[in-house]
């Protein structure tokens, strides 16, 4: 067992914005910033040398630690989609609609504002790169929300049934999809996002144009079959086992891991800090570093459970351990190398705080709930009053409330503890003074009743002011289909809704996809079933929203050139309006009868 040589939780800040002198501002020139924002997948709090991980190689986050501004106390949501949610709009998912991570709960409402739309109609130039998770179909994609380069996957990550066929769970040589378009890139995916974002960069700045610039990688969450080889050779030779981290402090590391799929993830994360010092060469190339603000967090807590400095929990959990982030803020032109700030922050925070950096305002009817920490960062000396930050994520089609939540103010914090999944609904609360107990050691919940019925009273407040953001405000958006933006759609089981009892993503798995159909056709309907289902016949239905049937038909199987989508038909006039498109697929099975399942992906072409 190792001492920790550094934990971040415990030391005295490098600064404290409520009792520090305000910054000196450093001169920023004549130009408007460009913005770089950097957020990786399912890496924990301490997956970082900087974190008192003596593990991990990370030297180029390590010294952009150093060389950066940062938010000591910064929450992210449990889970990546509500994150990303909340991250592009500066509001509380339970306001967007996308509030789970897959059967047609990670869409974002098209009626939202993100941050590339606010940058956009203020002439920067806007990119994303790598994984968006917000909807793939027309209009919740990054291209219809604002970004004018947009190369990613689809879905929450490769390996899922959001894969394009043929090219499933492929790290390496992946296909993703350019302003819409299906791209076979060369690489590892984490490299192929840093260097297009590093293009797009180039592109703006010859343009004479800033740019923001959004890389979101998919690692290092799962699948774990791919990933840099050299460096997955060298973390097996290093000792992953439990003692080699520091556990003197806080909650235990559990006694047992499993260090291949430790190594695994140990790779994907030195090739992410391998690119971040690509980025910072590239940015002082091409003269831009001192006018560029980079922002760098994580979207949940850790894939596993392993070092958390300390933290209890993992992604999915409300403790520390699966809500925390590091915010690193580098700006040299602007913010003060090791500063930081001990006031609560959010994912929400980001939205205004870019805007802030940027001096655009947003319109006088942009109901944020973030607000922005840019006077933090410079360590000004403002009235910085108390706050509630609530993060809640779970399961199911609507947010319930009392469930799986936390809510935190600078001292207190309150939380529920009931899974993600509701594995534990009769959960009781607890209570965590933060000041004292930052490791959330000991529940007070008895010690100060007092205090956690005000915090009850305060969450119940704030679950009654999301659930009425809009008349339905839980119903997943429809997803357009003939619009002239994209003639072709094609939907995966990422975005239906299922209607057998199950996850939703097994073979046997049924579900619906919830539409809009928004131009007259003739359309082309074909549909890729299950690989591994000998199939005995295939039916197409479509349903209005009160349930009458609008289009019951077989579709015959055509064949395709490459094989794929061989069940089609043609010149299929779909009904004007909202509508739910289903797809039975009947194959045999053990039993006396053959069964139904659902599609594996439906492509709709408008001709």
């Amino acid at each position: 067992m190792q001492t920790p040589n550094l934990i971040p939780l415990c030391l005295p800040l490098l600064a404290c914005a409520a009792d520090q002198p305000q910054a000196q501002s450093l001169p920023i020139g004549d130009t408007r910033p460009n913005i770089v924002l950097v957020m990786t997948d399912d890496q924990g709090f301490g997956d970082f040398g900087f974190a008192g991980n003596p593990v991990i190689s990370t030297p180029n986050l390590d010294a952009m630690a150093g060389r950066s501004a940062r938010m000591e106390t910064f929450y992210v949501s449990p889970v990546c989609a509500p994150t990303r949610a909340s991250l592009m709009t500066g509001r509380w998912c339970q306001r967007t609609r996308a509030i789970d991570t897959y059967i047609g709960r990670a869409m974002l409402e098209p009626d939202e504002r993100t941050v590339a739309e606010y940058l956009k109609a203020a002439g920067w130039g806007t990119g994303i790169f790598g994984k968006w998770h917000l909807g793939d179909c027309y209009p919740m994609r990054a291209m219809d929300q604002g970004f004018g380069e947009s190369l990613v996957h689809r879905g929450g990550g490769i390996g899922q049934p959001s894969d394009p066929i043929g090219a499933e769970a492929d790290y390496t040589d992946a296909v993703l999809f350019r302003n819409g378009e299906a791209v076979s890139t060369s690489g590892y995916c984490t490299d192929v996002y840093f260097d297009a974002a590093i293009d797009f960069m180039r592109e703006r700045k010859a343009a004479d144009q800033p740019f923001f610039a959004y890389v979101a990688t998919n690692t290092p969450h799962g699948p774990f079959g791919d990933v840099p080889e050299e460096l997955y050779q060298k973390y097996l030779k290093t000792d992953l086992s439990p003692g080699a981290f520091p556990d003197s402090v806080g909650h235990p590391i559990p006694a047992e891991n499993n260090a291949d799929k430790l190594a695994r993830i140990f790779a994907m994360i030195e090739n992410i800090d391998q690119n971040v010092g690509k980025l910072f060469a590239a940015l002082e190339d091409m003269d831009a570093l001192d006018n560029t603000l980079v922002l760098f967090m994580v979207d949940n807590g850790p894939n596993t459970q392993r070092y958390v400095a300390g933290m209890r929990g993992m992604k999915s959990h409300v403790h520390e351990g699966g809500v925390r982030s590091p915010l690193l803020a580098h700006w040299p032109g602007r913010l003060e190398a090791g500063h930081g700030s001990d006031r609560i922050s959010a994912h929400v925070d980001v939205l205004p705080t870019i805007l802030d950096a940027c001096n655009v305002d947003l319109p006088k009817d942009a109901a944020l709930d973030g607000r922005s920490i840019l006077p933090l960062l410079e360590g000004r000396r403002e009235p910085w009053p108390d706050r509630q930050l609530v993060i809640q994520a779970h399961r199911g089609d609507e947010a319930l409330r009392g469930r799986h939540f936390m809510l935190r103010t600078q001292r207190w914090k309150l939380l529920c503890p009931s899974g993600f999944g509701g594995q534990n609904p009769q959960q009781a609360l607890e209570l965590y003074d933060m000041l004292a107990d930052p490791l959330e050691q000991r529940d007070l919940a008895e010690e100060f009743p007092e205090v956690l019925l005000d915090l009850q009273r305060a969450y119940n407040a704030w679950f009654d002011d999301v659930s009425s953001t809009r008349p339905d405000n839980y119903a997943p958006p429809r997803i357009h289909l003939g619009h002239a933006s994209a003639p072709r759609t094609v939907l995966t089981r990422q975005d239906w809704r299922i209607d057998t009892k199950d996850s939703g993503w097994t073979s046997n798995s049924r579900g619906h996809w919830e539409v809009d159909v928004v131009n007259t056709g003739p359309f082309e309907v074909a549909v890729q079933p299950m690989a591994r289902n000998k199939v005995l016949s295939v039916q197409l239905k479509v349903t209005s929203e009160e349930g009458e049937n609008l289009i019951d038909m077989p579709m015959s199987a055509e064949g395709s050139a490459d094989g794929t989508f061989p069940f089609r038909v043609s010149g299929l006039e779909l009904p004007f309006g909202p509508a739910s498109l289903e797809v039975f697929v009947e194959v045999p099975s053990d039993k006396a009868k053959p069964k139904t399942i659902g599609a594996y992906q439906v492509r709709v072409t408008r001709s």
